[in-house]
């Protein structure tokens, strides 16, 4: 009996290694290539920001922490507003074997360099807000970018500022029917500031409003740089100055700090004043009376897109409306709309 016994749990034993062995060879053989995730793990995703201390990029960052909940594991970093800091983050992702990039580039012409290194990985990469040159976005079928046409924020932005200038005629203190304006712009050479710059005066044009410009300088999408602009150019012109695009709402809103020491925004003295993102601090601006308007740029829905590609990506899938949710231009651009934005319709941008 004892005998018995001792063999029927040999064979139990024996089975149940057996069984362990089978299973341990099943999870080897679906594993793939490194690249690829375990059935049922969360992607790695590494995303590299120009700047943490960006007003609009912080609600992107937000985004994309709130909308990777449940699909994919991001270690978000900052780049600190410099370009080899971020070559040395992508490095980093790369030697930690991250699923996908998400990068938002300090200097958008940088972007091949790091499209060459996640290539050479394998590492799909998804660029957010700051677009790389046609060339490099040519260089692989795993480059995708998200954000928006920044033409249309710029010409939103005149369009604002034209129909202010028509419903309110006294906004022509000179009363020479041209409208002589202010221009802060983003930084030198980025796609946004230019664009945003062009279009803006041109809808002021097709308007069919004349314009003279009396000052336009950058002020780097700062808001203390954005006072300091606004307050010397007060200094220069003083009432002469009838209007004020900026490029961003941060400088929009330091150009209003520098307003209200001149004394503007009290009794009838007024200056409308643009900008565009559509921050929260724009919205209070707006709600109180010194913001004339905005352009919302979806920070929200930017960062959406960016983490819901870059997961589909990091699982080998090819991203479609299906599985993102967005629609993709030309096979690689997800673009987000602008919208204008003023106190009648704050809660649009709520």
């Amino acid at each position: 009996m004892k005998k018995i016994t001792s063999v029927l749990l040999a064979g139990a034993l024996l089975g149940t290694v057996m069984a362990g062995c089978s299973s341990g060879s099943d999870k080897s053989a679906s594993g793939g290539d490194s690249k690829s995730t375990d059935s049922g793990k969360e992607p790695s995703v590494g995303v590299a920001i120009y700047k943490f201390d960006d007003t609009f990029m912080t609600g992107v960052r937000n985004s994309i922490k709130t909308n990777a909940e449940g699909k994919a594991k991001v270690d978000i970093v900052d780049s600190q507003n410099s370009q080899p800091t971020q070559n040395d983050k992508v490095d980093l992702f790369i030697s930690k074997k991250s699923n996908a990039l998400v990068i938002n580039p300090v200097d958008r012409t940088a972007a091949g360099v790091i499209i060459d290194k996640a290539q050479a990985a394998k590492i799909p990469v998804v660029f957010l807000n700051r677009e790389p040159l046609p060339e490099d976005m040519k260089k692989w079928d795993k480059v995708y970018y998200v954000g928006a046409k920044a033409e249309e924020s710029g010409t939103m932005s005149g369009e604002l500022i034209a129909d202010y200038w028509k419903a309110h005629p006294e906004a022509d203190k000179n009363k020479d029917g041209v409208l002589q304006y202010i221009m802060l712009k983003g930084e030198p050479g980025h796609q946004d500031a230019e664009l945003r710059t062009k279009y803006s005066i041109e809808a002021i044009e097709k308007a069919g409003i004349k314009v003279e410009k009396l000052e336009e300088d950058t002020a780097m999408w700062d808001r203390v740089k954005g006072q300091e602009k606004m307050a010397a150019f007060l200094g220069a012109h003083g009432d002469k100055i009838e209007a004020v695009l900026a490029n961003n709402d941060d400088m929009a809103l330091g150009a209003i700090e520098a307003l209200k020491a001149a004394g503007y925004f009290k009794g009838d003295k007024m200056m409308p004043v643009v900008g565009v993102d559509a921050t929260a601090p724009a919205l209070e601006a707006l709600q109180e009376g010194t913001l004339l308007g905005t352009v919302l740029n979806d920070a929200n829905n930017q960062g959406k897109a960016s983490v819901s590609l870059a997961t589909v990506l990091a699982k080998g899938e090819t991203p479609s409306k299906d599985n993102i949710g967005f629609d993709i231009t030309d096979n690689q651009y997800v673009w987000i709309p602008y919208k204008k934005i003023t106190k009648d319709n704050i809660n649009d941008a709520k």
